[in-house]
């Protein structure tokens, strides 16, 4: 296969209100698209990839401009599109591969950091597995089960082997996902906390009790940001929302997106909130915790003292930690639980990291790897990142695009019309005519996510955004 030609377009989006996560609060920016053309076997195939531009997550610099950061994620993906082009191998696996080493050493001299450099790679990545899917008229489930992706794990996790991925993935994708919903620093938790000036009105819900009952939600990802005081008030305030609306059997996750500033200061945390009576029988519904420290520090050996010496610690897992194929491992031998899987963080590498963690739990160690997203929406990236958690069997996934954007009601008619039609089970019309995501009793149906060559199942034109 030879990738011919890949082409860059973009929209801007505005959320329906503001998403504060760490130290960065969301309002608007861009949403990209890539898209590749590639020869498989004479014929040429479309393949596209989507995401949102996040600021301060690929990189977390509190006096960097916002303009300058979105301009360095723009900087890497059209650096990794030009160096695509051209590109030939036997497999998809063997073209990121090259790609990737292309990327890595154009980053390093330029000091750019492997998480904000490998965005770039895994959107050239993304759109690549779903030109080799509608070449061959596969999913991605059954591309993994073939291996027709030509994925070599023992490249990424050399104790893996000669192993194939299918050895350690289910044999079927999930039918469907619990939509781990997320509780951002700044989202009203009540009704009565929603001024009338702040009150939307697009028919969605806004506050978390809302949301509680209009998707019977059971699964949450809960944002700290490291000032203890005010994280345990709100802890007790979010446990007696849920407390109130949420049926039994519910589970939360807890995101330090970096913000502590060593794991003697998270445990100090965990210790003054575990004293809260409010939040005794909370805590005891958690799933894990996610990256609370910088990832200055967070794979320094002074962590893996503390966890070692912390008896009885709750899991925690990294995330923006696991920029490099390298990181899973050093953070398992320090104590962490496992890591988090995002395909903007690179669909192969996740594959063997998910390959690794349950490697690993055949043999007796208690290991984790969740499904995070940022902001994740429609028209193409949810949908691929949907496919990718229903083929490695992870059924609790964050889930937050539906709340903080009112649907695709930002994006072109023809969109719309597309993903309605070719997403009956994912999305329905809102009253206002646009699609919006279906999150019934907590959970996201994946019946045509399963069927389509990489879960969106439609190939987006560049003029129906000009």
């Amino acid at each position: 296969m030879r990738i011919l030609d890949c082409s860059i377009f973009r929209t801007d989006v505005r959320l329906r209100m503001p998403f504060r996560y760490g130290i960065a609060t969301m309002t608007d920016g861009p949403v990209l698209f890539l898209r590749l053309t590639v020869e498989i076997g004479g014929k040429t195939s479309i393949g596209t990839a989507s995401d949102l531009l996040p600021p301060k997550w690929f990189t977390k610099i509190p006096t960097k401009p916002i303009a300058e950061e979105v301009a360095e994620m723009l900087a890497v993906i059209r650096h990794a599109a030009d160096k695509s082009i051209g590109l030939a191998g036997e497999t998809a696996f063997d073209l990121v591969q090259t790609l990737s080493a292309i990327q890595t050493g154009w980053a390093s001299d330029r000091a750019i950091p492997p998480l904000l450099a490998n965005f770039g790679v895994s959107l050239v990545e993304r759109a690549l597995i779903e030109a080799v899917a509608r070449a061959r008229g596969e999913t991605f489930a059954q591309m993994l089960a073939s291996n027709a992706l030509g994925i070599r794990l023992g490249e990424i996790h050399p104790e893996l082997g000669q192993a194939a991925a299918r050895t350690y993935l289910p044999e079927k994708p999930l039918t469907d996902l619990l939509a781990r919903y997320t509780v951002g620093l700044s989202d009203p938790l009540t009704e009565e906390e929603i001024s009338d000036a702040d009150r939307l009105n697009d028919g969605l819900p806004q506050s978390l009790e809302a949301s509680i009952r209009a998707y019977g939600l059971l699964h949450f990802k809960i944002k700290v940001n490291g000032d203890v005081a005010r994280d345990v008030e709100r802890l007790v305030r979010v446990a007696d929302v849920m407390g109130r609306t949420v049926r039994p059997g519910f589970a939360f996750s807890l995101d330090g997106n970096e913000q502590f500033k060593s794991m003697e200061a998270f445990r100090e945390f965990w210790s003054i909130a575990g004293e809260r009576a409010e939040l005794k029988h909370f805590f005891q519904h958690l799933l894990f915790i996610e990256q609370p420290l910088h990832r200055d520090v967070a794979l320094a050996s002074e962590v893996g003292v503390v966890l070692r010496s912390w008896k009885g610690h709750p899991p925690v897992i990294i995330d923006e930690s696991d920029a490099t194929t390298n990181d899973l491992r050093v953070a398992l031998e320090l104590g962490y639980a496992g890591t988090s899987h995002k395909n903007c963080k690179g669909v192969f590498k996740g594959i063997a990291h998910r390959c690794l963690i349950e490697s690993r739990r055949a043999k007796g160690e208690a290991r984790l790897m969740s499904g995070e997203d940022l902001c994740n929406i429609g028209p193409v990236a949810l949908m691929q990142d949907l496919a990718v958690m229903a083929a490695l069997g992870i059924e609790s996934v964050e889930r937050n695009g539906h709340h903080y954007h009112a649907g695709l009601s930002q994006f072109p008619e023809p969109v719309r019309a597309v993903v309605l039609g070719a997403h009956p089970d994912l999305y329905d019309r809102s009253s206002a005519g646009w699609p919006t995501l279906k999150v019934n009793d907590g959970r996201i149906a994946l019946g045509t996510i399963n069927q389509a060559p990489f879960g969106v199942g439609f190939i987006l034109e560049p003029r129906w955004f000009s």
